[in-house]
């Protein structure tokens, strides 16, 4: 593993995302990474309970945008499977984040069974001012968390939310400290994985059951309208922007 680090506590998986570098970036190698490590976790009768968490002093920061528009040309798997990996996963998943979550960074909290903030985080989902739309079934996920003005605020906007605007709108469950944040985040995962795996994985199956294949089919519709809006004008602008370091204009768009 290259873009990411398995780490063992017990009962617990912690996967850390491993580009502090690029604050996490995803790209085709950490899609495919990823979707293995859910797997995995997923097939381990040693494993009770993952934890998604990031190295360095990000979360996330969404996708590469070196690599726009070739994350789906990779050899193994895709962004759309490691997708259906994560939402599939049949044990409790919870994510801790700090710094920033941005695009992926911030629609996973949409498929986690709990999410964490450190106080001074905050979220933002980028698709519009990308020139692209929602993914990670999230269309889905955060109007059922946050209701459906919330939801449609944060993604159709692109503003970010600060950890405590996250928890009252119902996306997150739990703010808590820079410090502590890790700590907190393997109390639940803890406390959880000293429960019967049997009981865990029963649960979650009855609240998943009614709404995981409408995720999954979401998921898709989001991926088909994304690669559609990929290397339109408002996507060329808004990346051309981003290299030239400015404001896009959408002008006309």
């Amino acid at each position: 593993m290259e873009t990411i680090n398995l780490l063992n506590e017990g009962a617990v998986r912690i996967v850390e995302l491993n580009r502090p570098d690029a604050l996490n970036a995803i790209n085709g190698q950490m899609i495919d990474e990823l979707t293995d490590a859910f797997l995995d976790a997923g097939a381990d009768d040693s494993v009770k309970v993952l934890l998604l968490r990031g190295a360095g002093r990000a979360f996330w920061a969404g996708a590469d945008l070196k690599e726009m528009g070739r994350l789906e040309n990779k050899p193994k798997h895709t962004f759309q499977e490691m997708t259906d990996a994560i939402i599939d996963f049949p044990k409790p998943f919870l994510v801790a984040v700090h710094g920033v979550g941005v695009g992926i960074g911030a629609t996973i909290c949409g498929l986690a069974d709990f999410a964490l903030m450190a106080e001074d985080a905050r979220l933002r989902c980028p698709f519009s001012a990308l020139g692209l739309v929602a993914e990670a079934a999230s269309t889905v996920t955060f109007p059922r968390l946050m209701g459906r003005q919330q939801a449609s605020w944060m993604l159709l906007y692109a503003e970010w939310m600060n950890a405590h605007d996250c928890f009252d709108a119902g996306l997150i469950g739990e703010v808590t400290s820079p410090d502590h944040l890790f700590e907190r985040a393997m109390a639940r995962a803890n406390l959880l994985a000293a429960l019967p795996a049997s009981s865990l994985m029963a649960t979650k199956r009855l609240m998943m059951d009614p709404i995981r294949e409408q995720m999954k089919e979401v998921a898709v519709k989001e991926n088909k309208a994304l690669f559609a809006l990929q290397g339109e004008p408002a996507n060329r602008e808004a990346l051309r922007a981003f290299a030239e370091k400015r404001a896009p204009d959408f002008t006309g768009l």
